[in-house]
């Protein structure tokens, strides 16, 4: 992160911004959903290396503002869904893309897969991912 806030003071002009959108990890919740109703059934395990790689960017981000080479504007959080048709799918994708980042115990895996085949037809599962978009303004540039 250091590296890619020196680059962006040098790309930048004085006043320039930039905008950091990542994922924060927090235990995302696993739910089944329909047009109806939504159901958490768990919650997702953080892993400890992008738990330490969240804290660096933000401790780099804090000696940066403090430093006065960046104010922040605006900060906000939301939630991102990730749809499934099955359990399945999801673990599938799970598995495949995001094991560096999150572990879903087996008993999760097993309440899911329940309360998906009890569900009415239409239910999905989902994924709520907790979303963060902050907007820095350059006030020094590197020189």
């Amino acid at each position: 992160m250091v590296h890619a806030l020196k680059e962006a003071q040098r790309v930048l002009t004085p006043g320039g911004l930039l905008v950091d959108l990542r994922p924060l990890l927090d235990r995302w919740p696993v739910e089944v959903a329909s047009s109806a109703e939504q159901h958490e059934v768990g919650r997702c395990t953080d892993l400890v290396e992008p738990l330490a790689d969240d804290a660096a960017a933000n401790a780099a981000m804090a000696d940066a503002i403090e430093s006065g080479q960046w104010g922040r504007d605006l900060q906000e959080t939301f939630p991102l869904f990730y749809y499934w048709d099955t359990p399945d799918e999801m673990r599938e994708y799970v598995d495949e893309d995001w094991s560096d980042v999150i572990t879903i115990e087996e008993p999760l895996w097993h309440a899911l897969r329940s309360a998906w085949a009890t569900a009415d037809p239409e239910t999905r599962v989902r994924l709520r991912m907790k979303m963060q978009i902050t907007r820095y303004r350059q006030i020094t540039a590197v020189t």
